[in-house]
């Protein structure tokens, strides 16, 4: 396993590269359209994915039918989250519109953990995961004032 510094970077940097497609998607939403913004964001991360995979290890895709079925879901929601982000950012900004998204994200978090769902290690949801998130939703509704 890397360094815990690695870690931190690596969702730092994750976290870093949310704001700025999120301006991007929301600028090309307004321009374009929705739909638009969800092609542009698959097609050139599509094309750059595979590359990059092809490239890095000519693919690992030997085994995708030992896949269970829902994960394939994992396109469909990235569209859903591009689709949201770009739709949110364009109408209310990139800290209203991500900070949306990301409260929703910590609420269906906790649930995935506590029931185990899609394959996910059961962590039960504490006191303290519930005052934290309460705690971000109070902090969501200062921001959204």
């Amino acid at each position: 396993m890397p360094a815990l510094w690695v870690i931190v970077l690596v969702a730092a940097a994750g976290g870093a590269a949310v704001a700025l497609q999120a301006q991007l998607v929301g600028l090309i939403d307004t321009r374009l359209g929705t739909l638009e913004a969800i092609f542009f964001t698959y097609g050139v991360g599509g094309v750059l994915a595979a590359a990059l995979m092809l490239l890095a290890r000519g693919g690992n895709l030997a085994e995708w039918r030992e896949l269970p079925g829902y994960a394939y879901l994992a396109g469909v929601f990235g569209l859903v989250i591009i689709g949201a982000i770009s739709y949110g950012v364009a109408r209310l900004g990139v800290v209203r519109g991500l900070l949306l998204v990301t409260l929703s994200q910590f609420l269906v978090s906790a649930l995935i953990d506590q029931f185990g769902l899609f394959g996910a290690d059961v962590q039960p949801v504490t006191l303290h995961k519930i005052a934290g998130i309460l705690l971000l939703l109070a902090g969501g509704w200062l921001v959204l004032r």
